[in-house]
């Protein structure tokens, strides 16, 4: 009796967690696959900024030129105007840019590109002016060249500087310019300048130096 006993309870424990066993999901039925993720944007390189400057700015070595020719973007570029004054664009090879104006420069590739290109429309912005210069000696913060900014005056030059230094002789501050081949010297009152005579904040010319004695 005891060993039927055990038989019987043995049987019915079988019968009684199968069923159970039977309705739990096996584990990789209730897995879901991973949501896919899209792809990162490309980074892309800023463009440069065209500077503001006066339609008589004549390019110079060094300086960076946008020419854009509309519709033909393999003709198209930025371009470091080389210590020859040259640029070399596709289909017109070398081009002189320095000594022009952006628009004289505009107008000449233009006229070049006609023997290629039906109508073309060229535009040529200036990114980077590093031809102009002038130049700071003395008692200042910091001697030496500097950008030519268009329209930079003799104070905003001093300011970006850093200012003149406790032993300068503001009185005796001056300017030497090359206009036609012949040096001037040019006298300043910067104490003046600084109290709002703005006929005395002088603008400096491409070449200027500016001595601070």
């Amino acid at each position: 009796m005891k060993t039927g006993s055990l038989l019987m309870a043995a049987f019915f424990a079988a019968a009684i967690f199968s069923p159970a066993q039977d309705k739990i999901p096996a584990a990789q039925d209730t897995a879901k696959p991973p949501a896919p993720t899209a792809p990162a944007p490309a980074a892309t390189s800023p463009a440069l900024p065209a500077l503001v400057v006066p339609d008589s700015y004549v390019i110079g070595e060094s300086d960076v030129v946008m020419v854009t020719v509309f519709k033909e973007p393999s003709l198209s570029s930025s371009l470091l105007v080389r210590s020859d004054g040259m640029i070399s664009l596709p289909l017109l090879g070398d081009v002189k840019a320095a000594g022009k104006t952006p628009l004289q420069l505009a107008d000449e590739v233009t006229a070049k590109l006609k023997k290629f290109i039906q109508d073309p429309n060229v535009t040529i912005i200036l990114n980077q002016m590093n031809s102009k210069k002038v130049y700071l000696i003395g008692e200042v913060g910091k001697p030496g060249p500097m950008e030519l900014t268009p329209g930079m005056t003799l104070l905003q030059a001093i300011a970006t500087a850093g200012g003149i230094s406790q032993y300068a002789n503001a009185k005796k501050m001056y300017i030497l310019r090359t206009v036609d081949g012949k040096q001037q010297k040019i006298p300043l009152q910067y104490k003046q300048a600084l109290k709002g005579d703005s006929s005395l904040n002088l603008t400096l010319n491409p070449g200027d130096t500016l001595v601070v004695p």
